[in-house]
């Protein structure tokens, strides 16, 4: 059966309401009846969807959207296919966060156990599916229509949010959380660690920072582990990923929208920014860092305390900040070194600093 999804979705809108309602205007021509029912990223909306264009790095998913209607600056609207309808503003950004929320009513506040205020129930919530042979510990929140699989445990204190699904086999430590959330097999989330919560989105402006809903959802795949206290952040339109296997260490970062590929190694206090991916096998040491919107390709390392701003080739090792290539940093380092000694030998043999 198909997960029922986390938020309501309100609509479907016209072009014309949608754009009179975010601040935007219709290219002349466009057609402003068009029905719109959700908001989707330019990659994958289809006739009856909204979406947007605010990051030149997607200019290339543009020409070839099959969107109904888009928000878009004047000055990429002339690369929109034919037939979709333009609704144009300075700000997309903002446009976007405007929409969702239309789209989204319900979206801006989280939502933990989806308790609506009226229900009188205990901690375990009647309508939450709990296999047999699942154990919760005292003091553990299990929220409306989540699914428990056989095997695992929910440890004191935890949470396990509306509609949450964690497979079979799997622990959840205490004082964990999870919303927003599909969780595989065998997963172990350790003490403290936050699952599901707002991606960091808002579309700042001198008159205020408007905060942009964050839809999307987080998919844990199987034989997952994840250190205490980490954060992973869900999706804003897509889902953050973190694929079969892929071992996270203590006090690491994950953003909106980031996939991580099968079997990488993430080691304590990294963080990966929102919209990057990290390709299978992928090995971050302590402190390092990915940039958002990158990618890093299958099998790379980034070694501890580097700091990743473009895109990574696979298999290649990386150091530094900007990190680079291992041989080109070690060849900067001797350079850097032989000019220090040369300095040195300048000065001494001037009668040094006197």
């Amino acid at each position: 059966m198909e997960h029922p999804g986390f938020f309501e979705r309100a609509g479907p809108f016209t072009a014309a309401a949608l754009a009179d309602r975010i601040g935007a205007e219709l290219r002349p021509g466009d057609d402003g009846n068009r029905s719109l029912s959700d908001l989707r990223p330019l990659g994958d909306a289809g006739a009856g969807h909204l979406t947007f264009l605010d990051n030149r790095k997607y200019l290339e998913f543009l020409t070839a959207t099959k969107a109904g209607a888009c928000i878009i600056a004047p000055a990429f609207a002339e690369r929109l296919p034919a037939g979709v309808t333009a609704l144009l503003m300075k700000a997309p950004y903002r446009g976007f966060a405007l929409a969702l929320q239309a789209f989204y009513p319900t979206s801006l506040k989280p939502l933990t156990a989806g308790y609506d205020g009226r229900e009188q129930v205990g901690p375990i919530h009647p309508t939450a599916r709990i296999e047999s042979g699942a154990i919760i510990e005292p003091g553990a929140v299990i929220g409306r229509e989540a699914w428990i699989g056989s095997g695992t445990t929910v440890a004191a204190g935890a949470l396990v949010g509306y509609r949450v699904t964690i497979g079979r086999d799997c622990f959840i430590g205490p004082g964990a959380s999870l919303t927003s959330a599909l969780l595989g097999d065998r997963v172990i989330l350790h003490a403290g660690v936050r699952v599901g919560q707002d991606g960091f989105g808002f579309a700042m402006g001198a008159g205020g920072h408007l905060k942009v809903p964050q839809i999307g959802r987080v998919i844990i795949q199987d034989d997952v582990e994840i250190g205490a206290n980490t954060c992973v952040d869900r999706g804003a339109l897509k889902d953050t990923i973190i694929g079969e296997g892929t071992k996270i260490d203590n006090l690491v970062q994950i953003g909106h929208n980031v996939v991580i590929g099968r079997r990488c190694v993430i080691v304590a206090q990294s963080a990966i920014a929102g919209s990057s991916t990290l390709e299978d096998f992928v090995v971050m040491g302590g402190q390092s860092g990915v940039a958002g919107h990158l990618t890093v390709g299958a099998g790379a390392q980034i070694a501890g305390v580097s700091h990743v701003t473009d895109n990574v080739p696979p298999r290649a090792r990386m150091v530094g900040t900007p990190a680079q290539p291992i041989r080109d940093w070690t060849r900067e380092r001797v350079a850097v070194r032989r000019l220090a000694k040369g300095a040195a030998a300048e000065t001494d043999a001037a009668g040094g600093d006197d």
